[in-house]
């Protein structure tokens, strides 16, 4: 594909075709996204096929071939335009300098231009003769149409003793190549990030078998397999590790800059580097389904699709290049009919075609969405899809989820405060609690262990959803959780066990009570640290201009609490958690909302809000259905993907901007002669190339939190 109009094309027969439901036809990663439920890969390729252009069925090593395709290209086009260059500039030397009257003279231009326009030009007229078959038109079109109508003119010209311009001809297939050369260097470094992360992974893996240690090929592992992973090695695929602990470096994948320490029974993601110690690794995810691979198939998708401001581009580019080819030829009936010599004529002509090539406006979107997304993946960013960007621009009001968010979510039992024997008590909450697998009640067996107690059973255990927790243990039934829970089962609380929870609360902790027996009987109290870059986070936000609030199922001295440490004014306390959908859909009523969470119980509320982000190190069903998953838990990552979504956004509207004023500005001056054709073919060279640099501005973004 070489402009819009031929991606436009690809994606209109596609869609035509039985059972495909949707079809998105990316020009700068020269890439088509199907969903289809009847048609087979064949049938696409051979209704792509009979309009003129390739198509092959795509596998996780196409985006390395692809950076080698661009190489290919890059490095035929500048040989290409090599040969052109020292061809077309003797002839245009002698057009300027070596008097136009001379037959023998014109007949040596004739004898340079000829190879550059019907040979390094073929790529051109080829694509255009393709095109015409099928009776569609494209940006070869126009090119082959420029170059030849100069070169057939003047041959006719040298018969008749006419005006030539063998070197305009030359000249346009000459510059237009030089813009393909830089065009496809420019579409490589825009891919880089994308063919980095796949280079990222182990190209082959030990694995430990009853006959001893084996190497094997990365595509030869199954889960199950048991892998050594020595100090200094990359970990081959995603496992749990069975032996040994260790300390992994994760930055290449979450952007995490410190070692993380694992040990037995602990996840270990494929392409992270074991940095310690040998550990045995079972083999879990292999394959496309590995972390690294799910990684890149999100990038892919985001980078596949097209964003809303796109379409515009789209319906233009469907009807630019007939537009062009009428206006050239009104142009040259015009020129004629007011008395200007065909010569003048054919030239304004020429120049009206060669300038308008779409190029520009196809490359505007797609080569930005490549490059941010690309750059986003290297910063622990995934954008799931093209719309992330338009979306982001539009919030107003960021929601955090606290827990798993603004704090690690590892809750710390701190606080047990009773008249009853300890030794008693706090066994017989904590086998309740255990058996709950809410945080708070891993919280509690874990304190209850470390205060070296022996957790029991407990049977008959039921969560009540943002109440607490009830069960049987020691043979009496235990009552844990908040106020409304204990008297709804009639036990009395103390106003001194009330006065302990409102003072536990206000130092920003988690208290609850339990009881048996017909009373309360403690008050317990757990805390879960806020992450170290919270509070940066937040301040950011609000200097971004956003409204920062808090959604938490905490109650509300807790919660303001923990939110005034954090610079946050607005709170929600005391969501149920199937009520934080309901709670942002209120938030909507006053503008678009960004929500912030990481737990099962997040998932409707990320669908819910305009813009959903997950915390990556939250659960796959949170992650599924976010539009912006962070792929460590660092709350920092929230304005970063905003920040960098903000602009890229902005750099496709500079490219659309320009794209567009270069065409609406350069037509009318190629139609009055104000624009000598060969200036055109620099012109419409360049164009295409600056969108792809502007674009690649996006290479160096660094929107971290101040």
């Amino acid at each position: 594909m070489t402009c819009a109009s031929c991606a436009a094309r690809i994606e209109r027969v596609l869609a035509r075709q039985p059972g495909v439901e949707s079809a998105t036809v990316n020009l700068a990663a020269a890439r088509a996204r199907v969903r289809s439920s009847a048609s087979q890969p064949g049938d696409l390729i051979e209704a792509v096929s009979k309009i003129g252009y390739g198509l092959a069925v795509s596998d996780p090593g196409d985006h390395t071939r692809s950076r080698v395709r661009h190489g290919a290209e890059e490095k035929a086009q500048w040989r290409r335009f090599w040969i052109a260059a020292l061809l077309s500039l003797p002839a245009m030397i002698i057009a300027m300098f070596g008097g136009m009257d001379d037959s023998g003279l014109r007949w040596l231009q004739l004898a340079l231009t000829a190879p550059v326009v019907l040979g390094i030009g073929a790529q051109f007229h080829r694509v255009a003769w393709k095109q015409a078959r099928s009776r569609s038109v494209g940006m070869d079109t126009l090119i082959s149409l420029g170059s030849l109508v100069a070169f057939i003119w003047s041959v006719w010209a040298l018969f008749n003793q006419g005006e030539v311009f063998f070197e305009t001809a030359a000249i346009i297939v000459t510059l237009i190549t030089l813009g393909r050369a830089l065009e496809a260097r420019a579409k490589g470094r825009a891919g880089q990030a994308l063919t980095a992360l796949l280079q990222l992974g182990a190209q082959q893996a030990t694995i430990r078998t009853s006959q001893g240690d084996r190497i094997v090929d990365i595509e030869e592992l199954i889960p199950g397999d048991v892998m050594v992973v020595r100090p200094g090695e990359k970990v081959p695929t995603d496992g749990v590790i069975t032996a040994g602990h260790s300390s992994f470096d994760e930055s290449m994948l979450t952007g995490e800059s410190t070692g993380i320490s694992k040990g037995e029974g602990e996840e270990v993601l494929g392409a992270t580097i074991n940095q310690e110690r040998l550990v045995l690794v079972k083999a879990t995810r292999v394959g496309e389904d590995d972390a690294l691979h799910r990684i890149i198939a999100l990038v892919e998708e985001a980078q596949s699709g097209k964003a809303p401001v796109q379409r515009l581009a789209d319906r233009i580019s469907s009807v630019f290049v007939p537009l062009v080819i009428s206006i050239a030829l009104v142009t040259f009936i015009v020129w004629l009919a007011t008395g200007h010599p065909a010569a003048d004529s054919v030239r304004a002509a020429v120049a009206v075609l060669i300038i308008a090539c779409p190029c520009a406006l196809g490359l505007a979107t797609p080569t930005a969405i490549m490059v941010g997304s690309g750059r986003a993946a290297e910063l622990g960013v995934l954008f799931k899809n093209p719309e992330v960007f338009e979306r982001a621009q539009r919030i107003e009001t960021l929601v955090f989820d606290k827990t798993g968010t603004l704090t690690t979510g590892a809750m710390t039992l701190t606080d047990v405060v009773t008249d009853e024997d300890p030794d008693y008590l706090l066994p017989l909450v904590a086998a309740i609690e255990a058996a709950s697998g809410h945080p708070i009640g891993k919280a509690v067996a874990l304190g209850a262990e470390q205060r070296g107690f022996v957790v029991g059973e407990a049977t008959d255990v039921e969560s009540l959803g943002g109440l607490g927790v009830v069960g049987w243990a020691g043979g009496i039934e235990i009552v844990a959780g908040k106020p409304k829970l204990l008297a709804d089962r009639g036990l009395p609380i103390s106003d001194d066990q009330l006065e302990a929870m409102a003072r536990l609360e206000a130092e920003g902790k988690t208290a609850f009570l339990a009881g048996y027996r017909g009373e309360a009987r403690a008050v317990l109290a757990a805390a879960d640290e806020l992450r170290p870059t919270s509070r940066a986070a937040v301040a950011t936000l609000r200097a971004m201009g956003l409204r920062v609030a808090m959604l938490t199922g905490d109650n509300s001295r807790t919660a303001s609490a923990i939110a005034a440490d954090l610079g946050i004014v607005d709170v929600i306390s005391e969501v149920l958690p199937g009520d934080k959908a309901d709670e942002i859909r209120r938030w909507q009523t006053q503008g678009q909302v960004a929500f912030v969470g990481d737990g099962i119980n997040d998932a409707p509320a990320l669908t819910t809000a305009d813009l959903g982000i997950a915390i990556g190190t939250g659960t796959d069903v949170a992650v599924e259905t976010a539009n912006v998953v962070l792929m460590s838990g660092d709350p920092a990552l929230v304005p970063t993907a905003l920040k960098l979504a903000r602009k890229t956004l902005a750099v496709i509207r500079q490219n659309l901007f320009w794209a567009f004023a270069y065409n609406v500005a350069a037509i009318p001056l190629a139609a009055f002669g104000f624009l000598d054709p060969m200036i055109a073919a620099a012109a419409m060279a360049l164009s295409s190339v600056s969108v792809v640099i502007n674009s690649l501005r996006l290479r160096g973004a660094n929107p971290t939190i101040t």
